[in-house]
Order: structure tokens, then sequence, then C-alpha cells
């Protein structure tokens, strides 16, 4: 018994040895990619430059640091089995570039612009190589502590998870161990999860590995909703509401002649306001004021929640507001909303009142959402696009509560660059 525990043990701490050493492969291959050869090709081929001048030697080392930093960050993003680097490869290196930037500016230091473009380029790429690359050759393959919620994982296609009937069965051959460590489980089967992890193999609660893999949270249950761990961080949402206004200062120069181009557009399609005002219920269940381009004309009754809901193929559409709708510039006008505090670029979508009442009387757990301000664009958003019957809300309701779980930068980066794809093949919209 002591000799099949050893072997296991060997087997196991070979298999994770190998999988750091290629982790560390890629990220050396990745420096060598983004930064030694854009050094010897373009500062030599295309600016004349040269290794001993300091502008190259500050863009090297400062480079070569930020890779290693989106490189942990990565591996920590993509912890969870199940996690798709390819959602957080984008993100976190544009995050740290972008972090580049500005250290170059703030410093005065000298630096390579063409060598900073070439190597971000090429690391992303890079990176999205190896990430299919290993996702064909190798699934990860986990074993499934029978008892509690784990059957649900068995049809995931992001892992392979297989059921495991013996608690004395050998575990090598797997990644990890999944087990639900609320199920009431019996004493061998908790014996061998301990087992597990006192030798340093992953063991992982299967919610957490669900959530992962759908990026959605569970809101079946009030016991499963671990409201204590969805309160979002203060800090970032005191930090994130300061960018909001900035960036909306600085994007009116270039905001405020499309605002009137399209307002002209909307004035000459039909006879009507050019703005749309709703009220919806925003941050900490306060009612507010939206303001959107009008698309439709007859809009929106008071007394009829059906008059709220947008259907598919809606007359009341105009031929501008089809446009408008498919574009998103309707929201455009929600920069004002932004710059009274009211919303955010990213968030949860604020719902009308009529709706928010209607849902938070039949979803017990939907005013939870009101705990971060909503946004003109959200993880639901990209994830579901625009939903209004009851049981595709339940659905948003579950992305928007993992959005307040997973509160952070690159989430919102995440949400932001596939925002632009949804605008670029302008799917989602009603």
């Amino acid at each position: 018994m002591n000799t099949v525990r050893m072997s296991t043990t060997v087997v196991q701490g070979s298999t994770r040895w190998v999988d750091q050493a290629l982790e560390w492969v890629r990220l050396i291959i990745g420096i060598m990619l983004a930064v030694i050869l854009p050094t010897a090709l373009l500062g030599r081929f295309i600016s004349g430059e040269t290794l001993v001048q300091s502008s190259v030697q500050n863009t090297v080392l400062v480079q070569a640091m930020a890779i290693l930093v989106s490189d942990l960050l990565l591996r920590q993003l993509t912890l969870f089995p199940g996690s798709r680097a390819s959602f957080y490869i984008v993100p976190v290196f544009t995050a740290c570039y972008i972090a580049l930037f500005i250290f170059y500016f703030v410093s005065r230091f000298g630096y390579s612009r063409s060598q900073l473009f070439f190597g971000y380029f090429v690391l992303i790429g890079w990176y999205f190589l190896t990430y299919f690359v290993s996702k064909r050759i190798r699934r990860p393959r986990f074993a499934l502590v029978p008892g509690g919620n784990v059957s649900d994982l068995k049809s995931t296609r992001e892992i392979e998870a297989v059921m495991i009937n013996d608690p004395h069965e050998p575990l090598n051959d797997y990644d990890g161990v999944i087990a639900d460590f609320r199920a009431r489980l019996s004493g061998d089967w908790e014996r061998l999860i301990a087992a597990r992890a006192i030798s340093g193999q992953p063991v992982y609660h299967s919610k957490q590995v669900l959530e992962s893999i759908t990026g959605q949270v569970s809101i079946e249950h009030l016991s499963e909703n671990n409201f204590g761990s969805l309160i979002p961080s203060l800090g970032y949402a005191a930090v994130k509401s300061l960018i909001d206004k900035i960036s909306c200062i600085l994007l009116l120069p270039v905001l405020i002649p499309l605002l009137l181009i399209v307002a002209a557009l909307v004035r000459s399609s039909s006879p009507g306001p050019v703005l749309f005002r709703q009220t919806r219920i925003g941050f900490r269940g306060e009612p507010f004021s939206i303001y959107k381009f009008r698309t439709m004309v007859g809009c929106v009754g008071p007394a009829c929640r059906e008059d709220v809901i947008t259907r598919s193929n809606d007359t009341r559409i105009t031929p501008i507001g089809r446009f408008l709708r498919r574009s998103r510039l309707d929201e455009l006008p929600q920069i004002i909303n932004i710059l009274r505090g009211e919303m955010s670029w990213i968030g949860p979508r604020p719902e009308a009142e009529l709706l928010s009442k209607w849902y938070g009387s039949e979803l017990p757990f939907y005013p939870y959402r009101h705990i971060v301000r909503p946004g003109i664009s959200g993880w639901a958003q990209v994830n579901q696009g625009h939903v209004a019957a009851l049981d595709e809300v339940l659905g948003k309701l579950r992305y928007d509560f993992f959005y307040i779980k997973y509160f952070s930068p690159s989430l919102d980066i995440l949400i932001a660059l596939r925002t632009a794809r949804v605008l670029l093949m302008g799917i989602g919209w009603r």
C-alpha cells in the first residue's frame, strides 16, 4: 500500500513538474519572440537603433518584466479547471502594455515605440497559438468524488471529468480532484480528499469549477449564493467610478460631433424628440432617468410592461433606429449618466422600472444585481445578448452575479474587448 502511494506521488509530482516546465518554456520563448526578435529586426532594419542605445535597453528590460508579470497573472486567472485562457490573453497583455506606456510617459524614459507594438502583437499571437495547440493535444482530466452536485461536470467539453467509485483508487492519471465540499461524504471519501490535498494534488470545489466553465453563478438557493463572497471590491469600485468620469471628459471632444450628427439624423427621420428618457433602476436600487437616442415611434407606454419590452423585428423601430441599435450608437447619450455617477461603462445593464419590479417579484435574488453601478455593456450582454422572458432573465442574472463576484479590472477589460467584437459583428441587438 505504501509503495502504491509513493509511486502515485512521484508520478503526480513528475506530471506537475512537466506542466510547470512547459509554462516556463512558453514564457521564455515568448520573451525571445516579443523582445529579442523585434530588437534585432526593428532596431537594425527599420529605425536604425542598436542595442547600445539606452532607449532600446530600457525597452528590453521593462518589456521583459511586464511579460513576466502578465504571464504570472494569466496563470492565476486560469487556475481553475475549465477557465478559458483565450478569454484572458488579450485583456491581460493589453492592460500590462498600457501600464508600460503610462510608465514611460510618467518616467520620461526613452523607449522604442515600434519595438513595443511589434512585441505586443507577436506575444498575443504566440500565446494564442500555444493555447489552441495545447487544447487540441490534451484536455485536462479530473476525478469526480461522488456525492452532491458534481454530475453536471460530466457533460462539459472543457475538461474530462471521470466519476470514481473507490476511495482507495490511485489517482495518478488525473490532473486534480473535484468534489462538492457541501455534500455529506463518508469518512473514506473525506480522507481521500484530505490525502490528495496534503500530497499537493489540486482539489477543487465543484461549484467554483462550474462557475469558471459557464461564466455564471448559481442562484437556485440562498445557501448557494455565498453573498458574503459576492460583495465587490469597494476600493476598485471607487477607482473605477473615477476612471469612468475622466474617460468621459477626455472623450467628449471626439463624441460631441458624433452626437450632433446622430441627433440630426434622428430628428429628420421621424417626428418626436431626439432623446428618449426612461426611468430605470440603478446603483443600490435607486431609480434614475437613462438617456438614449430615440429609435422608435410611439415608444413606451407607462402602464404596460409589454410596451417596455423590445421584441424581435419590432415594428416601432424606425429605419435609422435600426442602424443605431445595431451599431449601439443609440447608447451614446448615456455618457451623461456616467458623468452624473449613475452608470459606468461596464456593469449589469439597468432594467426599466416596471420590468425591474416584475423580475424582483418573481426572482428573489434579482435586486442583488444593484450592488454595483449599471453599465452600458456588461458580462451578460457579451455572453447572452438582449433578453426579456423570465427564464432568460434568470440566466442573465447568473451572468450578472458572476460579474459581481469576480469584479476586477481584468474582467472589465475582457468585457470591453468582447463588446468591441459584438459591435463589429452586430450581434445580440433588438
